[in-house]
């Protein structure tokens, strides 16, 4: 494999800058130093993002010019929705943390969820490889990383069973195939200086809002603060 060309570089420093597997609440976690409740809360707040992510790539589809993209958007939406979909493995760990499913699907988004939901309704409806880049690359190309801090204390710091923590498992694999083809459709459509600049941003402006959404969860769960 040859070297990365600079586009590719400026991506992955885009997304390194402010990846959330640095996050203080990333390492609260991994340190084993959350309660299952707080576990919980996180995942009712994670519920009101990831459940209405393969909406947004379908989104993004409905508008995408290229059939190679459109094939991988749509193969993402089915992995997410077909099946045992994914946002119920992430409820079974809920229940797991003592979170009920009628809890999850009705928790009241905290601000700074509210403003990543948001941000992501908005780059689903920019153009194609703005909103590849924001949401492939900036966000989901980040989740194999901060999902390989959060699986091993599962177990052993915190007792789940491999059962209770399928959701976790089965995105590192899954997100680090879609985290890389996103790259590479982002690297493939966006054929000017300008444009390429554009997806850079938009990849900065999601690391930003993830970042700020696993803050929120710090903010309110661990230091109890008001948002």
């Amino acid at each position: 494999m040859g070297e990365p060309s600079p586009f590719r570089q400026e991506l992955e420093a885009a997304v390194n800058a402010r990846h959330s597997w640095m996050n203080p609440f990333t390492e609260k976690w991994v340190n084993g130093e959350l309660t299952r409740g707080e576990l919980g809360a996180w995942a009712a707040q994670h519920y009101q993002y990831v459940s209405q992510f393969p909406r947004w790539c379908a989104a993004v589809y409905s508008d995408c010019p290229y059939e190679d993209a459109r094939d991988f958007l749509l193969e993402n939406i089915v992995e997410e929705e077909s099946g045992t979909k994914h946002v119920d493995l992430l409820i079974r760990f809920a229940e797991a943390c003592g979170v009920s499913r009628r809890e999850v699907e009705s928790t009241k988004q905290l601000p700074t969820t509210r403003a990543l939901t948001a941000w992501c309704y908005e780059t689903a409806h920019r153009p194609f490889y703005e909103a590849a880049a924001g949401l492939l690359v900036g966000l989901e190309s980040q989740v194999p990383g901060i999902y390989r801090r959060n699986l091993p204390p599962l177990k052993p710091k915190y007792g789940f069973t491999d059962r209770e923590v399928e959701f976790f498992a089965i995105h590192i694999e899954a997100d680090e195939v879609h985290g890389e083809r996103g790259y590479e459709i982002v690297e493939k459509y966006s054929t000017t200086p300008e444009m390429r600049a554009r997806a850079v941003e938009a990849v900065r402006q999601a690391t930003e809002m993830r970042w700020q959404y696993m803050t929120g969860l710090h903010r309110v769960y661990v230091l109890k603060e008001d948002l």
